[in-house]
């Protein structure tokens, strides 16, 4: 006798603005089967039979044994957030090294929208950083994680910013090897400053072995942050922060990284990295397509006020801004405590970027940059259905991983 196999469950969401990459589709809907999108497009509100149930908008909720459908008019579906750069989040770090920490650090963003991430490190001892880079590397293979992102130890001392000084070394390309082979096949970028001894050697390096070679910490002049590019690099690291200010006779390495088509920016919009001018100037010369949102988050994401470790440093955060609270870099900006739905709010209400704008930079950009595109970063048949729902005003709604709801929009 031949057994019969179980319906694929199947999800659809009707009624709400789509954001696709051809632009918003009002009244729109998506259907996911399984981990996937299988449509995405105009399709109206939600009709079916089943079990009736109340939805965010207070309309209905239809199940059946194989398709549950809701109805989000007055909501906007948007791709689910891809972070290239967070540090921590929910009190823990995936500097701690453990799977532990890193599973907090990744459901406590998820769960704010965002549904992709790299495992960004802090400086710290080669050996030490070589053993979180493995231990990461795991959750990468679980696919719990994107990827590692190595920030530092081969940075400016004049620019390290949070970074411990007597953990910096020079980008010796053997030891930029060993943190790249430590990852086993994970380490999706690192961040450099060039202008150091060996620093061109090891962007190459980096280029020739398919990681990114990401411009950062760095005391650069315009014309070596050039020479970086040629070598290779194609991302900036949190433009403007830990590099210096852009001057009429030196345009340093923002001019150089910000007129490059072949570089991407990485952008922190949390209205204390960056003042709003600053970021509108950067988004309107290199656009939607070369900017990338970044929390560059430390443990204190989605937490309160208090002292937080930051790799081998303290942090206090004291009204949502992190510093440093001891030693040589006391007072200097110790990452972030921002979340992507946060930022992308930012982006439409007060930085008077459109909705498709601020999808493509904390989505579709990131996905791309990362070589993820052909599963995320869009809303798109055959696609991971990663998305998020958002209210007219932008708040977060619901969040979707691989088909399944991290937090589902339906109340009461």
């Amino acid at each position: 006798m031949v057994g019969r196999t179980a319906p694929t469950a199947r999800t659809v969401l009707a009624g709400a603005r789509v954001v696709l990459p051809t632009g918003v589709v009002e009244d729109g809907r998506v259907t996911v089967e399984g981990r996937h999108i299988v449509e995405a497009g105009a399709g109206g509100t939600a009709t079916g039979s089943g079990t009736t149930g109340r939805t965010a908008t207070g309309g209905a909720r239809l199940d059946n044994s194989a398709e549950t459908a809701l109805d989000l008019t007055g909501h906007w579906i948007v791709p689910g957030f891809v972070d290239m750069h967070v540090h921590g989040g929910g009190g823990a770090s995936f500097s701690a090294g453990t799977p532990e920490e890193a599973l907090t650090v990744a459901h406590t963003h998820r769960r704010r929208g965002t549904t992709t991430l790299l495992a960004s490190t802090v400086t710290g001892d080669l050996d030490d950083l070589s053993r979180q880079a493995a231990a990461l590397s795991e959750l990468v293979e679980q696919g719990e994680l994107a990827g590692v992102h190595f920030e530092g130890p081969f940075i400016s001392p004049h620019r390290c910013g949070a970074h411990q000084p007597s953990l910096l070394r020079h980008p010796d390309p053997a030891d930029v090897r060993k943190l790249v082979d430590a990852a086993r096949g994970t380490a999706k970028m690192m961040t450099l400053a060039p202008e150091l001894p060996g620093g061109l050697d090891s962007v190459r390096l980096l280029a020739d072995s398919g990681v990114i070679a990401a411009v950062g910490h760095t005391d650069a002049a315009y014309e070596a942050a050039l020479e970086a590019v040629e070598a290779g690099a194609t991302v900036a690291t949190h433009l403007f922060n830990a590099m210096p200010p852009l001057l009429h006779r030196e345009p340093g390495p923002v001019a150089a990284l910000l007129e490059d088509e072949r570089v991407t920016i990485e952008l922190i919009n949390d209205g204390t990295h960056l003042h709003p001018a600053a970021l509108r100037l950067a988004f309107r010369r290199a656009g939607a397509d070369r900017v990338a949102f970044i929390t560059d988050a430390m443990g204190a994401a989605g937490m309160s006020d208090g002292v937080y470790p930051l790799g081998p440093m303290e942090v206090e955060v004291t009204d949502g801004v992190a510093r440093i609270s001891s030693g040589p870099t006391a007072g200097s900006i110790a990452g972030s405590t921002l979340t992507l739905d946060r930022a992308f709010a930012r982006a439409v209400t007060l930085d008077g970027l459109s909705v498709p704008e601020a999808v493509r930079a904390l989505s579709a950009t990131p996905a791309r940059v990362l070589g993820l595109d052909d599963r995320v970063g869009s809303l798109e048949a055959g696609k991971d259905a990663d998305l998020v729902v958002l209210g007219e005003d932008f708040g977060l709604v619901g969040v979707m991983r691989r088909g399944e709801w991290v937090i589902d929009p339906e109340v009461g």
